[in-house]
């Protein structure tokens, strides 16, 4: 027999296997996958979201007055913490690089792997909720939220390679939404219950995360992966489970990635560089609001840019991610010389730029994994996908770096006098 005709003679079996299986079939239509995606994605970067959000008020230790380290403001100085908000972001982030870097060269469990993320997400909670004035308590359960996001990052989208395209498009909208959910949720809760409480109602998420993939996601048959791809409701197409790769295979894989992940990690480097490592340094002090609501209204903006964009892919689509990078770039520069300067007369222009930031990094994650899923060989796609899931946190890894001596320089210069003022 050909290898032509014993291939076909594969996907006709695979086909009266799926004729006559009582498992469930993966859609183009089936709105419980597209709805548990989005509920994952939240619930995945949920946490993730809310440390950061809490990034200002976890290092000036707010419910433990006589242990804060924080340089209080006069009409002379700036009001900085001691530690830039970027040692957070490390703490916030580099643990989900190590968990990115090694899990897609390891067997996919994707049960105890969600197991895993669904535990670590609720002790990171319970950690950092408990810390009281110990910053180091606080600090690892920050950590512990990034292992549970980062594995929970990487898996979620090795395993959408079983599904229709479209449910990288919910997943995004999903993370994006976590960005305003998890900050704005925060800032209520803090000020209606205060940090602590705040954060013991938020064990809630972990919680809907379980249920969503076990309860809601159709899994499809671990031999097969059904997929719509043309035709009416009801047509499907039957492909076998891709090959597993061997560890060189993988290692090979990476070269042929850099074109999509150079690009988004730059993104992620020049906006949470803004993020960490600027936005506290920003102070309108002729503003109703204080510096502190300020910080967190600002991390909330920001993430309404990321769901808007994340969301989007279905409407508008970019292939050239190098743009993005370039733009962010420029705000880089902008924001910078707010930071050092006070330029900008009226913080309304510095919220629309947030905004505009945080659009620009949503459509460059949405449209570099979109772009994945239509240009990686379907049989290479979910290692491809889950080491392009390293890249952005590479680039958010750095710029925590950077941002903690650049906070340092800029937290000892002289106060300006605000541009208007």
């Amino acid at each position: 027999m050909s290898k032509k005709g014993k291939d076909a003679g594969v996907v006709e079996a695979a086909s009266s296997k799926a004729a006559f299986s009582s498992g469930p079939v993966v859609s183009r239509d089936g709105w419980r996958n597209l709805l548990a995606f989005w509920i994952l994605g939240l619930c995945n970067n949920y946490g993730y979201v809310v440390m950061l959000s809490a990034a200002h008020d976890i290092l000036a230790l707010n419910d433990d007055p006589t242990t804060t380290e924080h340089k209080v403001a006069n009409a002379t100085t700036r009001d900085c913490n001691e530690l830039s908000t970027g040692a957070i972001l490390l703490a916030d982030i580099l643990p989900s690089v190590a968990v990115k870097l090694i899990a897609p060269f390891l067997p996919f469990m994707v049960h105890a792997r969600m197991m895993v993320c669904v535990t670590f997400s609720a002790a990171g909670l319970l950690l950092v909720s408990q810390s009281g004035g110990m910053q180091i308590l606080a600090i690892v359960g920050v950590v512990i939220t990034s292992l549970s996001s980062g594995l929970g990052e990487v898996t979620i989208l090795s395993y959408s390679h079983r599904y229709t395209k479209n449910v990288i498009s919910t997943w995004s909208s999903g993370t994006g939404g976590a960005g305003i959910i998890g900050a704005a949720s925060y800032i209520l809760l803090h000020e209606l219950l205060g940090p602590k409480d705040a954060l013991m109602v938020m064990l809630v998420v972990p919680i809907v995360q379980a249920l969503t993939f076990w309860l809601v996601l159709l899994h499809p048959e671990p031999a097969m992966t059904l997929v719509v791809e043309n035709g009416g409701a009801g047509s499907q197409e039957q492909m076998i489970e891709a090959p597993n790769m061997t560890l060189k295979e993988k290692f090979a894989l990476v070269p042929k990635l850099l074109k999509y992940m150079i690009p988004l990690a730059l993104v992620y480097f020049f906006e949470y560089f803004i993020n960490q490592g600027l936005y506290e340094l920003i102070d309108f002090r002729n503003f109703s609001l204080e510096h502190k609501l300020q910080y967190r209204i600002l991390q909330m903006d920001y993430q309404i840019g990321v769901f808007l964009s994340r969301s989007s892919i279905n409407f508008l689509s970019v292939d050239k991610i190098w743009i993005m990078s370039v733009l962010q770039f420029i705000n880089v520069v902008i924001m910078t010389f707010e930071a050092i300067y006070y330029y900008i007369p009226t913080i309304w222009i510095v919220f629309a730029l947030v905004l505009w930031e945080g659009l620009l990094g949503g459509a460059a994650y949405v449209n570099t994994f979109y772009r994945m899923t239509k240009e990686v060989p379907w049989e290479k796609r979910q290692v491809a996908l889950g080491i392009a899931s390293m890249s952005d946190s590479f680039g958010i890894a750095i710029a925590g770096w950077l941002a903690m001596p650049v906070h340092n320089q800029i937290c000892n210069l002289p106060l300006p006098q605000r541009l208007g003022s």
